[in-house]
């Protein structure tokens, strides 16, 4: 009990004791590294950890089919292409044009329970939580006022500016496997 219960007497009894055990840990890894040998250049992890030769063989005979590039597969060789504008897709700007209108259709009484159920079928449903902090009774919009701006196209998304009587709203739509559904609205300013 005298041994074990050193260590905690005070906070320098714990400081040189994790000292002493660290050191201790460092000396047994450089004596093991000695007594076992170095791993040869160019052997990978397996042989590094003392498995047996024939492992690190039937690993290269098996990986052997495969053709390796000069540069890592999960790093980029250059900086992502950056996608090119499209002219706006007819079924983007309908969806977000039906989803403003959802958005402005909140009559007096209305819960966001309701709110959201109508806007639920042209929302993403990672967007649609997200939603659900929107206080209805906020909303000053009650009618939208034009047709949707197009502000920027690419093949998967549309983000446009739909003018409402409450100030304009600047909606994505993005396309998913079910359609063209909004994933994000902010007020223009």
């Amino acid at each position: 009990r005298r041994l074990w219960g050193w260590p905690l007497r005070s906070p320098r009894h714990l400081v040189v004791a994790l000292i002493g055990l660290v050191v201790v840990a460092i000396a047994i890894g450089v004596i093991a590294a000695r007594t076992h040998g170095t791993p040869r250049p160019g052997v990978g992890g397996a042989a590094a950890l003392g498995t047996s030769v024939s492992t690190t063989i039937n690993i290269a005979t098996a990986t052997a089919g495969f053709t390796t590039s000069a540069a890592p597969l999960t790093r980029l060789s250059g900086p992502p292409a950056t996608p090119s504008s499209v002219a706006p897709n007819p079924a983007a700007i309908d969806v977000i044009r039906t989803w403003g209108k959802a958005w402005v259709n909140h009559p007096v009484g209305m819960t966001t329970a309701q709110w959201l159920a109508q806007l639920a079928p042209y929302t993403t449903p990672e967007f649609l939580p997200v939603m659900n902090s929107v206080d209805v009774t906020n909303i000053s919009a009650t009618q939208v006022t034009g047709a949707p701006q197009v502000t920027k196209s690419f093949p998967d998304s549309v983000e446009a500016l739909l003018p409402t009587n409450g100030g304009q709203l600047d909606i994505t739509a993005i396309n998913t496997p079910t359609g063209w559904l909004v994933s994000a609205y902010t007020k223009a300013s």
